[in-house]
């Protein structure tokens, strides 16, 4: 069985969701290391309420999204290249 060829403009549409998805991906990823590193908790004494939490979140995901765009740690590079393997197939 012969499969159809994909359109250039198509392929390349494809891979950049694709990246997309990888980056994301590697944000996650990093967001969570930066909570597990407990970055941007408060120091003991200071009570920022309950809504602390929530906001800290949002600067961890920032953070890793910065960490991204500034080249990563190459996780979204070897994910794109996973994904790319098995949407060829």
């Amino acid at each position: 069985m012969e499969i159809p060829a994909i359109a250039p403009d198509a392929r390349t549409a494809r891979n950049t969701a694709l990246q997309n998805a990888a980056r994301e991906l590697e944000t996650t990823f990093l967001a969570e290391m930066l909570k597990a590193a407990k970055l941007g908790e408060p120091p003991e004494g200071w009570g920022g309420g309950a809504g602390e939490e929530h906001f800290a979140s949002f600067l961890r995901q920032e953070q890793a999204r910065q960490l991204v765009a500034g080249g990563g740690i190459g996780l979204s590079e070897i994910l794109f290249n996973a994904l790319k393997e098995v949407d060829n197939e």
